[in-house]
């Protein structure tokens, strides 16, 4: 059998030319779902692309409106730089994802780009609107992340496209990521939840995760408890115990699970109730 050809571009022109000069080829940045499924034959591309080399897709920006995150930025560095600071939710959502070999080579695109229900990044994403970039032959293009992610392991990604950014506005308030599994850490999530709390827009943004295709907004829980709230009260925003309870039943309403090896439908539509209530919990004050 013949070897893949390997490019390392420098750049996201050189990874785009490769791309377009070897179809069929591999994009690879961590490689943390594709190796596995080259171990068990599962893939064999003709070519491979490494991304590892290309310094521009590791930056990111924090802007008093926004965040800029690289495609190429780590799990590592989603969990412990500045990034921690004005998104807790990614960085929760960061941490819990496999081993610290593994979140020193998995990436922001990568999770994106493989489209998996399970992605631990994409409820977050989801919540906050994330505008994604992708750069191919005939320029870049920014789509929302809804028409990325097509179903499931599907997306509208071209084969000849890079992604390179994800960008969100920046909200003022907390954040809470939580996911259900066989334990905490080092697991593929049975249902996840982000909840953010925007205290200037006085709303609730809702994703959620394992629980469709792919990744969902809880609008109908995000209207319901955005009008419960007082907003105004003093020690912070306060829920009454009937309005939590209520916008979990909402959020359960709002999944489409599927039973599978992992997990039977009722009890990921159980799950996801119950934990995107205990993470707005965390997040306002609940009245007596």
């Amino acid at each position: 059998m013949r070897a893949a050809r390997v490019a390392l571009p420098t750049t996201v022109e050189e990874a785009v030319e490769a791309l377009t000069e070897a179809p069929g080829a591999q994009l690879l940045a961590g490689g943390t779902d594709f190796c596995v499924e080259v171990n068990f034959g599962l893939r064999r591309p003709p070519a491979v692309v490494a991304l590892r080399r290309v310094q521009e897709l590791r930056r990111y920006e924090v802007t008093p409106a926004s965040v800029v995150i690289g495609a190429g930025t780590t799990y590592a560095d989603m969990g412990g730089t500045e990034l921690s600071a004005v998104l807790p939710a990614l960085a929760a959502a960061a941490r819990t994802v496999g081993s610290p070999q593994i979140r020193n080579s998995g990436t922001l695109g990568g999770n994106i780009a493989t489209a998996s229900p399970a992605g631990d990044t994409l409820p977050l994403l989801a919540a906050l609107d994330a505008r994604v970039t992708l750069r191919g032959p005939a320029g870049e293009r920014t789509l929302p992340l809804g028409e990325i992610v097509t179903g499931v392991k599907t997306t509208s990604i071209a084969p000849d496209e890079v992604v390179v950014e994800v960008v969100v506005e920046r909200r003022t308030g907390p954040q809470q990521f939580l996911k259900v599994g066989t334990r905490n850490a080092m697991v593929i999530a049975i249902a996840s939840a982000a909840v953010v709390v925007d205290l200037e827009a006085h709303e609730v943004r809702v994703g959620l995760g394992s629980v469709a295709p792919v990744p969902v907004r809880a609008t109908e829980a995000e209207m319901h408890i955005g009008d419960a709230i007082d907003w105004r009260a003093t020690g912070g925003p306060r829920a009454s115990a009937a309005a939590l309870a209520r916008f979990g039943e909402l959020v359960g309403q709002a999944a489409s699970p599927i039973t599978d090896h992992r997990s039977t439908a009722e009890y990921r539509r159980h799950a996801v109730q119950v934990i995107a209530r205990r993470a707005l919990e965390r997040c306002v004050v609940r009245a007596a």
